[in-house]
């Protein structure tokens, strides 16, 4: 579980990139890995349509890598689509969870190390 809540291109890449580690890490070994960006609070705007820096790559890297799954927070979704007047839109490859936070605490109780760039 690799978490950004930073609206950083720099924290972005650093997260894809240590995704992107991991996966030829366990790719070499001959297992498999799953991995899932969590993304709440600024750091939403990596999956939002209209400000993603890395939607991209994001589009490269999940057609690339079935495992790799990028969650968007929907209490955020909606506080920014309050905030901002407008309807925020997610990027296809990003799927919403009620909660970042409870997302990554669920991922954690089910084994998953944490990893925040």
């Amino acid at each position: 579980a690799i978490q950004v809540a930073e609206n950083n291109p720099q924290i972005m890449n650093l997260a894809l990139n240590n995704a992107r580690n991991v996966l030829e890490y366990y790719r070499s070994k001959g297992e498999k890995v799953d991995i899932e960006i969590v993304t709440f609070g600024p750091g939403l705007h990596m999956l939002r349509d209209d400000t993603s820096p890395v939607k991209a790559r994001i589009a490269e890297m999940s057609l690339a890598e079935p495992t790799l799954r990028f969650i968007a927070c929907a209490n955020t979704q909606a506080n920014q689509s309050k905030q901002e007047q407008k309807p925020i839109t997610l990027i296809s490859e990003a799927k919403l969870q009620p909660s970042g936070v409870v997302r990554i605490m669920e991922l954690q109780k089910q084994g998953y190390t944490y990893i925040r760039p």
